[in-house]
Parts: structure tokens; C-alpha cells; sequence
């Protein structure tokens, strides 16, 4: 097992010579250190490797968070991903938006986690539990009394909360559902 890590890690890190960062730099000290008999320091580099990559999966989904309609104010959580590996890991991405007549909306997105599959059939099947099913773009939104939820490419689930239906409506119609459906690729 190891061994194929570090041989998916040396591909990885040579693909990418010419631009050494600090992740190839760890999975060439991870590469290193096994080669030295020192497996313990390569698994320790991997892992922060693996953190290192998760973190910019993380930062990746959060820029399809909506910039706040103007007047609002928009405030990203950069802890929305510390409880994933708790949920069986994915990445999270969440941002609370605030109207000048104070009025508060949160937006979640969670990505290649189970919990996303298990949310999929009742958003799939949201007219038929006796919700409001709504389109926006091509994408299909179950509706309830203070939330809005669908689920993009079958990986991302989006979450919004906020009493007026119309308004997380317009923060989603702000999204780029296309560019999300290929997080990750």
C-alpha cells in the first residue's frame, strides 16, 4: 500500500519539477525518507501532504461561494471544513451573508462526502416527500419553509438557510453551477 502511494507521490512530484511548492517538496521528502528505511517520517509526510492537498480542495470549493449583493455583508467560515474527517471526510465550504435590513443567510456546500449521497434521494425524490421542488439553471433545488438544498453533479451538495425563499433563490441563481460540477477534475 505504501508502496503505490509513493509511487503515485513520485509521479505527482514529478510532473511537477519544474514547479516545486511545498507539496512535492513533502511528497519528495515522504519519497526520502521510505527510500532511507525511515517509514514512519514518509507516512508523516504523506499525511501532510494529503492535509496540504485537502486544503486547497477546501479553497477551491470555496470560490464558488457568491460575493454578497450589494449593500450585504459577507463573511466566509474558514472552520467549515474541520469536522469532515469526523463525517467521513470531503471538504466544506460555508459563508453567512447579512442584508442592510439585517436579515441572515448561510450557504453550506459539502463535497465527496457520504452524507451527500444519503441527502441525494431526498432531493431527487422531493415532490414525491411533499416539498416544493424548484429549477435553477439546470439544477434541481428541493424548497422548504426556511431552507433550499440541492445537490450538483452528484457530489455537491449546496445548502441555503433564510427565511424569504426568493432571496436564497438570487444568491444561488449567483452561482456558477457549471464551473462546480468540474471541483476537483
Amino acid at each position: 500500500m505504501i508502496r503505490i502511494l509513493l509511487a503515485t507521490a513520485a509521479a505527482m512530484a514529478l510532473t511537477s519539477a519544474a514547479q516545486a511548492d511545498e507539496i512535492t517538496d513533502t511528497l519528495t521528502s515522504a519519497i526520502e525518507a521510505y527510500e532511507s528505511g525511515d517509514v514512519q517520517y514518509a507516512l508523516d509526510e504523506l499525511e501532510f501532504a494529503r492535509a496540504k492537498l485537502l486544503e486547497m480542495k477546501t479553497d477551491a470549493l470555496g470560490a464558488f461561494l457568491p460575493d454578497a449583493p450589494d449593500g450585504w455583508t459577507r463573511e466566509v467560515n474558514t472552520e467549515a471544513n474541520a469536522a469532515m474527517a469526523m463525517m467521513g471526510g470531503g471538504v466544506a465550504a460555508e459563508a453567512d451573508y447579512l442584508s442592510p435590513g439585517g436579515d441572515s443567510y448561510r450557504i453550506q456546500m459539502f463535497a465527496d462526502n457520504p452524507m451527500v449521497a444519503s441527502m441525494s434521494a431526498m432531493i431527487t425524490n422531493a415532490g414525491a416527500m411533499g416539498m416544493k421542488t424548484e429549477r435553477i439553471g439546470r439544477q434541481k433545488f428541493a424548497v422548504q419553509e426556511d431552507q433550499t438544498m440541492g445537490l450538483i453533479a452528484n457530489r455537491i451538495l449546496i445548502q441555503v438557510e433564510g427565511a424569504d425563499a426568493a432571496t436564497r433563490t438570487t444568491l444561488l441563481e449567483a452561482m456558477d453551477f457549471e464551473g462546480m460540477a468540474g471541483f476537483g477534475s
